[in-house]
């Protein structure tokens, strides 16, 4: 099927198009085009031999032509135009969150950059604040978006490799060949930074799935190739390994390819003493070798008389031991999440006013969100003074006059001082529904220092939250030096929640010192941080670190309903 490569192509000339600064309606008509034949249910090839592509919605005469044209030849005119006027770099700019056409077009006007890698460095030397538009603040979030579009040691971002995943399993689930296609190995298992991607797929005729796999746009090398599976390296360097199986052993193969080896030796250990052998093709009867074929991998474990391991836990880190004692954690879930409790409105440096945060988080399902704007002496983020918060503190209540369905909380993400202060006075704090407290200048003090200044934060009686408590960006800082014992020590002590912040180069805590967090009694708190109403969602990347966790619906304050969390919330 054409059909991801007609779709592919027309949303690429459309970020070309964005990108020159062309007309609106035209490049509106190119997406809604590349939707419209991503979700086409027929071959598109199909449709062209039987009938008018005019029939198709948003497909006029202009369009129609490019469409055969594509089918015809694997592109177009118009597209091999448009790629010798704008640099390949510039499209994959638009990779970076936050990033736009138009400030690309900017960058590239008066800078002539036309890589990532030289933006980076212009961002770090200075050179894009003063071009029109762009400011410290905007130069600062492009150079974050950067960091988290690359990832860190030759990893990338989990964020970055679901994209990516995502992108790969539509495409082949065109393939009339394909029957199921999933993701694998570490992505599956939901772990912060992906080495590669890893796809198992059933079919029956392999050699046509790898044939249509390989037309994937993004694949600039084939590192291997063998009857049953593939290894290519794609424009962003990243590594996608795919296998293909026969449709009777994908479960067998999802399992296999899921589970780290570890933990895949360990089954095999366990398997051995029921008579079985356990493999990418099935479950094999060692007696007269008799094949079982699972018709999902609950039946793997079932086999073995165990409950079903979520991908999350499959590392060998006790989970099958707790499996055979029937001591598996019931891991949180994203239904559980009634709330957001970190959330930054265009009161200081987020884009979104409370009333739109409020109405997206009802949209979402949720109960309550709190609006956490950092305080005033964060002044790059335009903290908020006192006069500002209690204008704010109006501001909410009367919203929640005015909107039904969801409860605003009011709250605030208060510095602590290199000299071991908050930013605020307490008869300021003890106004408020949530109080988070976080650590945003003096990250070079040494560890003592650092350390007393967050266990004076939580031993405040107004302090609910510690955020993001050991500072960690991944792929641009390492958390800073932290007594790390003591934190969770004093949190359970104080009756201090510590959060998971799920800002995708965060996630911190990470799943080790949940873990750790939830044997010491702490309670705990999935947050997105988020600047912006698409961060909202997410929220799934803390839920995934909190499964990784062992965490379950009770570790997680905001799984609570309203009245119960604001009892906790006050209960300090």
């Amino acid at each position: 099927m054409k059909n991801f490569l007609v779709s592919y192509i027309f949303s690429d000339i459309a970020d070309m198009m964005e990108i020159k600064g062309e007309n609106f309606f035209k490049i509106r008509a190119y997406r809604k085009a590349s939707q419209v034949i991503a979700n086409l249910p027929e071959d598109i090839e199909e449709i062209m031999k039987t009938s008018s592509l005019g029939s198709i919605e948003g497909i006029g005469k202009a369009l129609e032509g490019k469409i055969k044209e594509i089918i015809e030849t694997g592109t177009c005119r118009h597209y091999e135009e448009l790629k010798k006027d704008i640099p390949r770099g510039l499209v994959e700019m638009l990779k970076i969150p936050g990033l736009g056409a138009k400030r690309i077009k900017t960058i590239y006007d008066a800078l002539n950059i036309t890589t990532i890698d030289e933006l980076e460095q212009a961002a770090k030397s200075h050179k894009l604040r003063g071009l029109p538009g762009i400011g410290v603040k905007t130069e600062q979030a492009i150079l974050k978006g950067i960091q988290m579009l690359k990832g860190k040691a030759g990893k990338m971002l989990l964020s970055t490799a679901l994209y990516l995943a995502e992108e790969i399993k539509d495409m082949l689930k065109f393939l009339p060949a394909v029957e199921k296609v999933e993701e694998a190995g570490s992505l599956r298992r939901r772990k912060e930074l992906i080495g590669n991607i890893y796809l198992v797929v059933s079919s029956q005729s392999p050699a046509e799935v790898l044939e249509g796999f390989l037309d994937y746009p993004r694949i600039t090398e084939v590192v291997a190739r063998d009857t049953d599976k593939t290894s290519v390296v794609l424009d962003l360097g990243v590594q996608v390994d795919l296998r293909v199986v026969e449709p009777r052993s994908f479960w067998a193969a999802l399992h296999h390819y899921t589970g780290n080896e570890d933990h895949n030796v360990k089954l095999k250990e366990i398997a051995r003493t029921r008579g079985l052998d356990i493999n990418e093709n099935g479950v094999f009867k060692e007696k007269n070798n008799e094949v079982i074929y699972p018709g999902n991998e609950e039946e793997v474990y079932k086999l073995l008389d165990m409950p079903y391991i979520i991908p999350e836990l499959r590392e060998d880190k006790g989970e099958i031991e707790a499996a055979i004692e029937d001591r598996l954690p019931d891991p949180v879930k994203l239904a559980d999440i009634k709330g957001d409790l970190h959330v930054h409105s265009n009161w200081s440096d987020g884009i979104n006013s409370i009333e739109e945060i409020a109405i997206r988080a009802r949209e979402m399902g949720y109960e309550y969100v709190a609006i956490t704007d950092h305080s005033k002496s964060l002044k790059v983020a335009r903290g908020l003074d006192e006069e500002r918060l209690m204008r704010q503190i109006e501001l909410i209540k009367k919203l929640n006059e005015e909107i039904t369905g969801i409860r605003i909380l009011t709250g605030i993400e208060v510095d602590i001082l290199t000299n071991e202060l908050l930013d605020f006075d307490d008869e300021i704090l003890k106004e408020l529904d949530v109080v988070i407290a976080s650590v945003h200048s003096g990250f070079k003090q040494d560890r003592e220092k650092i350390t007393r200044r967050i266990v004076a934060a939580m031993e405040n009686p107004f302090v609910n939250i510690i955020a993001h408590p050991t500072g960690r960006i991944l792929g641009k800082r390492d958390s800073y030096d932290v007594d790390i014992d003591v934190i969770l020590k004093t949190a359970a002590e104080t009756n201090t929640i510590l959060e998971i912040n799920s800002t995708p180069d965060r996630l911190d805590l990470n799943d080790h010192l949940a873990m750790k967090a939830k044997e010491m009694g702490v309670k705990m708190v999935i947050n997105t941080d988020t600047h912006e109403l698409e961060g909202l969602k997410d929220i799934r990347y803390g839920i995934w670190v909190a499964r990784r966790g062992w965490l379950e619906k009770g570790d997680v304050i905001n799984t609570l309903p309203l009245s119960q969390l604001l009892e906790v919330l006050d209960k300090k």
